[in-house]
């Protein structure tokens, strides 16, 4: 999997892949087909729950997608910020750690 295409992008790649119908997956995955285009355009967000039932219909790790969703969450977020958006990533990492340690204390 692609981690460095967006979320949409992966879901449309893995569905066109398959020579899949937005219309046959979103039926698998039990949700409209227009939320699944939506998806597919980045302009409406997954659920956790949903991103597993994709990831399960697709046959592809779980993980990686999560991830791939993550990140894009993040890069919008800090992507207006192009002087300090690589500086923001590096103060996150270490507050995560940091986090990390402060939580299993």
């Amino acid at each position: 999997m692609n981690l460095d295409i967006s979320f949409g992008e992966t879901i449309k790649k893995l569905r066109k892949n398959r020579q899949l119908p937005l219309r046959e997956v979103a039926d698998a995955l039990n949700i409209d087909t227009s939320m699944l285009g939506k998806i597919e355009k980045n302009s409406r967000k997954p659920t956790k729950q949903l991103i597993g039932k994709i990831a399960k219909f697709f046959n592809v790790n779980h993980k990686d997608l999560l991830i791939t969703f993550l990140s894009d969450t993040v890069a919008y977020q800090v992507m207006d910020e192009e002087d300090s958006a690589i500086k923001v990533l590096k103060v996150a990492e270490k507050k995560v750690k940091y986090l990390k340690t402060k939580k299993t204390s």
